[in-house]
């Protein structure tokens, strides 16, 4: 039997303290907020499971879109950072090929892994993401197996952080270090996770959430051609004086999943007037010189709004990631107000019907309070959910205050970029 008492002691060595602060960074409280709740994971997977094998703990983390809103699946360009905020599991290996999984405020699953078809009736669900992940590294040639996890997560559904990505990256996180010596590439994991969420999820996602999450830090992504160019970015937003806080207005994503489908479908069929897949694949004075035929081919104002969107996104993005090289902070800040301004004009992903207006409300007084010293966008998805904001830390509480006393207590998520992806500990 696996010496539980011995790993929880250790989970106060220098060695495990030095790591969770690299994973999670040095506010106050940290330390101990992480050290319960990996004490809690192991003592759950003690009292559920047994365990004979090796406990391992995984991390993924959630991600936070800076710059590029909705261009991952035309090819484009983000800005984008791994966050401080994770899905966290303890697991050990069966020796069969299930997965038996205790998450928390969720009811047990077990997924069979023998059979690893797509199962309709599993759309939508965290069976389907685990099932799909699978089958996916099955495919490729990795080995999988069954096992036992008890998880837990600091990335809420429908905080707008992608607690879906974080969690497709650990559960290819878990199955690459229990079975493959954790050696998949960052990339590659990130393309397993989208494809668990394309093909059995039933979601059809651009590669930016798994690429963040999986990649770590903060870094800028290119999605032109198959393997896309990531390049890792170094800037300290809290050194400059800025807080990144995620707002939840509590919005609902339930009933959304065609309002997301119908932004990459327009954007598409923009593109496929040209004979492309893809709107990168198109120059911009060709979809203008175009614009004409467009509107008489009966393609809606709005598709063509969203494809331009599309272009002045791609080339904000990279604006973006030069006025940080140059560390021109006023000039990025206003990028990030256009990116927003843009996503409400012409991608039109602010909200879905009128009865929920809560990111409108969200954007709205962070402009009045932000307005010339910081910036605000719509994060995400979009529709509902969450709005980006960079705040100066000496308006940050006052700040805090006025969105929780709209939104509710605990709306507001103060960040701090991980600069790791998925990270596995043993103890």
């Amino acid at each position: 039997m696996i010496d539980y008492a011995r790993m929880l002691r250790n989970l106060k060595s220098p060695e495990v303290v030095d790591r969770l602060s690299h994973l999670y960074g040095n506010r106050d409280g940290m330390l101990v907020e992480q050290t319960t709740r990996y004490t809690m994971m192991l003592k759950r997977h003690e009292d559920l499971f047994h365990a004979d094998s090796e406990v391992l703990l995984v991390s993924a983390p959630g991600r936070t879109e800076i710059g590029g809103n909705h261009t991952d699946h035309n090819r484009g360009k983000v800005l984008a950072a791994a966050v401080n905020l994770d899905t966290l599991a303890a697991v050990s290996a069966r020796k069969d090929m299930e997965v038996h999984l205790h998450s928390e405020g969720y009811r047990p699953l077990v997924v069979d892994l023998s059979d690893l078809s797509v199962r309709p009736r599993e759309k939508g669900t965290t069976a389907a993401l685990i099932r799909g992940v699978a089958a996916r590294m099955k495919e490729l040639g990795y080995k999988i197996g069954g096992f036992d996890a008890c998880a837990t997560s600091s990335v809420a559904s429908g905080s707008g952080l992608s607690s879906s990505a974080a969690f497709e990256v650990m559960v290819c996180a878990i199955l690459d270090a229990l079975y493959n010596g954790f050696t998949i590439d960052y990339k590659l994991r990130a393309q397993i996770s989208q494809y668990a969420e394309n093909v059995y999820f039933g979601k059809p996602s651009g590669l930016l959430d798994q690429m963040a999450s999986s990649a770590g830090g903060l870094v800028t992504i290119d999605f032109k051609n198959d393997d896309p160019d990531v390049r890792p970015l170094s800037y300290d937003f809290a050194a400059k004086g800025y807080a990144l806080v995620v707002v939840a207005t509590g919005g609902s994503h339930a009933d959304l999943t065609d309002d997301y489908a119908a932004i990459p479908a327009e954007m598409k069929q923009v593109a496929a007037h040209f004979g492309e897949s893809h709107l990168r694949r198109i120059r911009h004075e060709e979809f203008l010189q175009e614009l004409p035929a467009l509107r008489k081919e009966k393609i809606s104002d709005r598709a063509i709004l969203r494809a331009m969107h599309f272009y002045q996104e791609n080339a904000r993005v990279t604006r973006q990631v030069a006025a940080l090289d140059k560390d021109q902070v006023p000039a990025f800040l206003q990028e990030i107000i256009s990116s927003g301004r843009s996503s409400y004009m012409y991608l039109q992903n602010v909200y879905a019907n009128v009865k929920d207006e809560s990111l409108a409300l969200a954007l709205a007084l962070a402009e009045g309070k932000l307005s010339g010293k910081g910036a605000w966008r719509i994060h995400g998805g979009g529709f509902a959910g969450t709005t980006l904001n960079f705040v100066p830390q000496e308006e940050l509480e006052s700040f805090v205050e006025m969105m929780e006393g709209a939104f509710g207590e605990r709306c507001c998520h103060v960040l701090d970029i991980r600069p790791e992806g998925p990270a596995v500990i043993r103890l």
